[in-house]
């Protein structure tokens, strides 16, 4: 059950290669339209925006159709669709704890902008423990993301639990020749995410404003690649500050992944567990990340990634792995071993059945 934004026609093919049939239905609400709903029903907004009629039909038809015997949601949003009285087994994957988000942006931020996200935090957190007390098993990216759950819902272990991201070794293959990508003479600094989401702003404005015309007094040529899709007005406009590039969406964020000599991922908020650190590590690149991208994953600080802390820090590591190759060089080899011993799909994902209650040979599908 997929949103349309997701379903590229190569999504579309590899999805029908897997799944006995999937169902694409778009949302019923836009941005406001979901603020407007959140309003008449005293729902979290961020479920409106995911809510849709076509697609509880569906599920409802799909399990009297089929005998299917258990039922994983991803993400919370997507908890809406799962009926409340089912004899499948429900596995609800929060992924993050999202209302935390929300909390964290209430704290940040101040007026109607803080009542809001006051608001959506408190409706979110109710939606959620009311999802995690029917389900079977809730589960969480992180130990600490699951740690924290437990503590506001007074839930155990044995009803959150933690499933932690993956990543593709052979998708992410530094080996694999790219095509250039025309950033530039300078060294590349390389920073991947969906350039609409607030982290994400936030963390390429104070990347570019306070940390990147540090590495520059030194690195006179040193390109910043903003490389991700729906790049906002804010963003856009720090492509005229000296050294920074916004490329909008590209069709192959590894390319950029290769070129870069350094990847940083300078998040404030972050929750979870941060893919485009796994990837750039991965791809075997030197990663400095601030403290709060770098909770979660596995890893050691110094060895396998950089971990700083506000950009004259970050300007600080860029500077030592640019103007030392071979440091850089064993981080980058550190981090795609790091990826390659605790973080491919097959042992990430080896205790799914089980969780699914599919011990021995399954009978029936999973939806």
């Amino acid at each position: 059950l997929i949103d349309p934004a997701d379903a590229t026609d190569t999504g579309r093919d590899e999805i029908a290669a897997l799944a006995a049939s999937f169902h694409v239905a778009p949302p019923a609400h836009s941005r406001l339209g979901a603020m407007a709903s959140a309003l008449m029903t005293g729902q979290a907004a961020s479920v409106c925006a995911f809510s849709s009629p076509l697609l509880k039909r569906r599920v409802a038809s799909l399990l009297t159709e089929r005998p299917i015997s258990a039922i994983y949601a991803f993400s919370g949003q997507m908890a809406q669709f799962v009926p409340r009285e089912t004899r499948a087994r429900f596995i609800m994957d929060f992924v993050d704890m999202d209302s935390a988000k929300f909390a964290q942006f209430a704290h940040d931020t101040t007026g109607l902008a803080k009542i809001a996200n006051t608001q959506e935090s408190r409706r979110l957190f109710a939606f959620e423990r009311a999802v995690a007390a029917r389900a079977d098993l809730s589960l969480f990216v992180s130990e600490a993301e699951a740690a924290l759950f437990r503590k506001a819902t007074k839930l155990d272990a044995t009803q959150v639990d933690v499933l932690e991201n993956g990543i593709d070794l052979v998708h992410y293959d530094p080996a694999v020749p790219r095509p250039p990508v025309g950033a530039g003479p300078g060294p590349l600094i390389v920073f991947t995410g969906q350039m609409d989401y607030p982290p994400n702003i936030e963390a390429v404005r104070l990347f570019a404003t306070e940390a990147l015309p540090l590495v520059r007094v030194r690195f006179p040529q040193a390109t910043f690649a903003i490389v991700g899709r729906a790049p906002t007005p804010e963003v856009m406009a720090l492509a005229h500050r000296p050294g920074v590039k916004v490329t909008g969406a590209v069709d192959d964020t590894r390319d950029w992944l290769a070129a870069a000599n350094v990847v940083v991922a300078p998040l404030r908020l972050a929750r979870g567990i941060q893919n485009k650190v796994l990837e750039a590590m991965a791809m075997a690149k030197a990663v400095v990340v601030s403290p709060a991208a770098a909770e979660g994953i596995d890893a050691e600080n110094g060895r396998d990634f950089i971990v700083a802390d506000g950009g004259p820090a970050q300007a600080e590591a860029i500077n030592t792995l640019l103007a030392d190759a071979n440091s850089a060089f064993e981080i980058a080899q550190a981090a795609r071993a790091r990826m390659m011993v605790r973080y491919g799909w097959s042992a990430r994902l080896a205790d799914l059945p089980s969780l699914l209650g599919f011990d021995g040979p399954p009978g029936a599908r999973a939806a």
